[in-house]
């Protein structure tokens, strides 16, 4: 394996534990401020939407490469 391929699978998999780890902190802080079913989902929808943004960049890159 090479440094290249460590490093592609490190930042693969470092991201994505941040990006599941963001979202227990969001869980977490949905039900510590009771917020009920439509926070919830205005709290997954708002910081949801840099999760999302950042997979669209990724996916926009990698089709400007092609």
């Amino acid at each position: 394996m090479s440094i290249e391929e460590f490093e592609s699978i490190s930042i693969t998999l470092g991201v994505g534990g941040l990006i599941l780890y963001m979202m227990f902190i969001m869980y977490k802080l949905g039900k510590e401020s009771k917020a009920g079913k439509f926070g919830m989902f205005i709290i997954f929808l708002a910081l949801g939407l840099g999760i999302f943004g950042f997979v669209a960049k990724t996916i926009i890159v990698e089709m400007m490469k092609q």
